[in-house]
């Protein structure tokens, strides 16, 4: 499955390149289980311009982790108890509940970054600093990927 999703990825940016690098950014925002990291890299190898590829894949990113948070502001109790269920919904919650709004530093991080975003509309983070360190986190991360492969 995961080779199917990295080659489907692939081919994304391969045939749309930044829209493809967009949407994909997008797509592994969501709680969906792949990485736009590995997009991003092959962007970049594949020629696109180091600049465009950090703000196509950006505003994907921060569009889904935009909508995690929404998923989270809209909350219902079956929305909590999904998290409950999962492994990293409850190391998310669990970040939340200690750190608070400060468990957004690692929204950035593989596994438990997008359900950190969800928790943070949860428990209603003001969008100012979603925005701010949220979403800044990722955005951080491509800047080193592109300053490391561009």
């Amino acid at each position: 499955m995961l080779v199917f999703l990295t080659t489907t990825l692939g081919s994304l940016v391969a045939d749309y390149g930044l829209l493809g690098l967009a949407a994909v950014a997008f797509l592994a925002a969501t709680l969906l289980p792949f990485s736009s990291e590995v997009a991003v890299v092959g962007a970049l190898e594949a020629g696109l311009a180091p600049l465009s590829v950090l703000l196509a894949a950006s505003t994907g990113n921060a569009l889904g982790a935009s909508f995690n948070y929404g998923l989270g502001w809209w909350p219902s109790e079956r929305l909590r108890t999904k998290l409950d269920d999962s492994r990293s919904g409850r190391r998310a919650l669990a970040w939340a509940e200690r750190y608070g709004k400060w468990s957004l530093l690692g929204s950035w991080l593989p596994i438990v970054g997008d359900p950190l975003c969800v928790v943070a509309g949860l428990i209603r983070v003001p969008l100012w600093f979603f925005a701010l360190v949220g979403i800044g986190t990722r955005v951080a991360r491509y800047v080193v990927l592109v300053i490391a492969f561009g």
